[in-house]
């Protein structure tokens, strides 16, 4: 799998909701931040998703989205 690192972001995953179908994966990045993620059951399998496993977020997103904080200055 080849990907450019801008967009893979490595942490650590800190929880699994699981559900019928999908699952949502949350993964702490090394500044505290969370990325959470809505990915396949058999994925989570597949990838042996587990909390305190280290895992990457890959984000791919066709459009980004900018906003501005107005509370501050």
């Amino acid at each position: 799998m080849k990907l450019s690192a801008r967009n893979q972001l490595k942490g650590k995953v800190i929880s699994i909701e699981k559900g019928a179908v999908n699952g949502i994966v949350g993964i702490e990045l090394k500044g505290g931040d969370v990325v959470t993620a809505t990915i396949s059951m058999n994925a989570i399998a597949e990838l042996g998703l587990e909390v305190g496993k280290e895992a990457y977020a890959v984000i791919k997103a066709t459009s980004v989205m900018v906003g501005v904080d107005h509370h501050h200055g």
